[in-house]
């Protein structure tokens, strides 16, 4: 698979291991150096999902630090540091040189290090006489977090709020979306591929898209870029597309309840960096890893849980029969099978086979363990809040465009957390086609009773109510209600201006996944037809894109403003279906449970005043 983010990922952290020297075929230097790696916070969690300590131990690495931990000196070992180019860390780095904590310094930034941060560094090693400890100093452009072979996340965190905040001015936007392309660019440079960018009009998704573009062209001009693709002559199906949206473009998707076992597993146990902590079946707290190396995530992460919960019954009678079977074939599973001389080399083999399943067999039980508990845990979760009838009830909401009264009230004075019931209110207010104000207003003294900060809610229904007015008045009147809307809005006016139609997914597939499904096509769909189209390597006057029609076998798709595995599960399942298969990389600004990001639209609705603000507003997201 050409467009694998975790693989390549991981060999340039490996080749920074081994001191940027060439790795050889069994994945180690030539000549093995015992090192010490120092690391940022953020970097820590760059390495985390891709990197265990016993492969650190691998690749020589004998002790591994957080660079802001005071730290005793280690002589005659060289230091490798992953790190962001940050003034903190610059000094930091310069302090433990002039201290000569070790032998050597291999400094590497986790992206391209501003001239005026390398001048600082140069500048403090040569006043502290110290400059001959650095002995290299590498941009590594890896400045994401790889969570599978084709899910990423830049860990911006509260892009949205950043984004769309009525309150920010124009540097700020700028400096938000100039992060986000320098993230995007670490993963095209990591990848080594220039694709073809495309993305709706207006709004975030379209500065970084122009802003990439730039980008990538600045940097093409260079001799020694970090891009191996063949010059212009590629055609554009061997290159992949990039399909850039924005939040707004599919709101409800990031606040609905799923009932699939990989977004729910996320959503209400708190998936984080691959890892989890539940309680453990006699008690005290368990920790698992849930990632590539888990045969059953992969396999069942987008199947609802009741099938989960079935296939780990199947799976335990399987591990069951297959060990009654080892036992049967070497004489132990009634005690009564008598050893017979006469069979020596039968049961010696029997044996050998025995001794040999062994550590397959108890691979398979740590795993049905594992998900045994999670599954249990999930499962008391499940009933408590009554999550499977919100999951059903908000998916109905969503293709019928509504919902009966009483069942609405129902919900909202039924089960389910303060947060649920908030959750379930947005996607009513989302998936109805008209505003009845009399129901919103049932809606919302429900919400009071529950003791629901209603900010969310209103912020929703405020962007709601300016979509309606839009899309009924005149071209006259229009152009008054805009230039109101940017005054109160500022940034998520794209969101008004764009017609978010897609507020309202008509069927069970999301508007992303068929959106996407139609730019990988790259055939005339009225749906795209006015999506930009910015191709790096072409002159700017022809960056139209007429010539760059589809078919395209691979695309990465990043959605600026948070993601999560919802619509992660989505793209895979279209890539699987495509004949041939196709290869769709899913990234994002920061992969965000529901609540995490009913919390940014909370936070963004006390900043226009709406909902009775608490006094501590809600913490980012991670």
């Amino acid at each position: 698979m050409a467009l694998n983010l975790r693989q390549k990922q991981t060999e340039c952290i490996i080749r920074m291991l081994n001191l940027n020297q060439p790795v050889n075929s069994t994945g180690t230097a030539n000549e093995e150096v015992y090192k010490i790696l120092i690391y940022d916070k953020f970097c820590q969690n760059i390495l985390s999902p891709l990197i265990h300590v016993k492969d650190l131990r691998k690749h020589g690495v004998t002790l591994y630090f957080l660079i802001d931990k005071d730290r005793k000196p280690v002589h005659d070992v060289p230091a490798v540091y992953f790190v962001q180019p940050s003034q903190p860390n610059i000094h930091r780095i310069i302090t433990d040189a002039s201290r000569g904590l070790y032998d050597s310094l291999h400094l590497n930034f986790s992206s391209s290090i501003p001239r005026p941060l390398l001048e600082d560094l140069a500048s403090g090693t040569l006043g502290s006489d110290s400059i001959n400890r650095i002995a290299k100093v590498h941009d590594q452009y890896l400045e994401f977090v790889t969570l599978e072979d084709t899910l990423f996340s830049l860990a911006q965190k509260a892009s949205y709020v950043q984004l769309n905040d009525p309150s920010a001015g124009d540097k700020e936007i700028e400096e938000i979306v100039e992060k986000i392309v320098s993230g995007l660019f670490c993963v095209l440079a990591t990848l080594a591929v220039v694709p073809v960018i495309r993305c709706p009009r207006g709004g975030p998704a379209e500065m970084v898209a122009s802003a990439l573009d730039q980008k990538l062209r600045d940097h093409l001009l260079a001799k020694n870029n970090l891009f191996s693709e063949g010059g212009n002559f590629m055609s554009s199906f061997q290159r992949p597309i990039l399909c850039l949206f924005d939040r707004n473009f599919e709101l409800a998707v990031g606040i609905q309840h799923d009932f699939r076992y990989c977004p729910l597993v996320h959503d209400v146990l708190g998936l984080k960096l691959n890892r989890l902590t539940v309680q453990g079946e006699k008690g005290g707290m368990r920790s698992y890893e849930l990632d590539s190396s888990d045969p059953f995530w992969l396999t069942n992460g987008s199947i609802e849980f009741p099938g989960v919960a079935m296939e780990i019954e199947s799976q335990l009678n399987k591990y069951k029969k297959d060990v009654d079977e080892v036992n049967r074939r070497t004489g132990g599973a009634d005690g009564q099978s008598e050893f017979e001389g006469t069979d020596l080399i039968g049961n010696t083999k029997h044996l050998m086979n025995a001794v040999n399943s062994l550590p397959e067999l108890t691979e398979r039980k740590q795993v049905i363990d594992k998900h045994t508990n999670i599954a249990t845990v999930l499962l008391g979760e499940i009933k408590e809040r009554s999550l499977d009838s919100y999951a059903k009830m908000e998916n109905d909401m969503m293709i019928r465009g509504g919902i009966d009264r009483s069942e609405l009230m129902s919900v909202l004075k039924g089960k389910g957390s303060k947060m649920d019931k908030l959750r379930f209110a947005i996607i009513y207010l989302i998936s109805s086609e008209t505003i009845n104000p009399q129901e919103v207003e049932l809606v919302e003294s429900a919400l009071k009773e529950s003791e629901v900060d209603p900010c969310a809610f209103q912020y929703v229904k405020k962007i709601k109510s300016l979509n309606v007015q839009l899309a009924s008045a005149n071209s006259a009147s229009r152009s008054n209600i805009v230039d109101w809307a940017e005054k109160l809005y500022g940034q998520s006016l794209s969101a008004v201006t764009a017609g978010v139609k897609n507020l309202l997914s008509s069927d069970r597939q999301l508007a992303l996944t068929r959106t996407v499904e139609a730019l990988m096509e790259g055939k005339p769909n009225p749906e795209i037809d006015n999506y930009l189209v910015l191709d790096p390597r072409a002159p700017k006057s022809s960056s139209g894109g007429g010539g760059l029609k589809g078919p395209f076998k691979e695309a990465i798709v990043f959605m600026v403003g948070g993601g999560n595995y919802v619509e992660y599960g989505g793209l895979q399942e279209l890539a699987q279906r495509q004949q041939p298969v196709k290869h769709i990389v899913y990234g994002t600004t920061e992969i965000l449970t529901g609540a995490e990001f009913v919390d940014q639209l909370t936070l963004l609705g006390q900043k226009m005043g709406l909902g009775v603000s608490s006094a501590n507003p809600p913490a980012p997201a991670q």
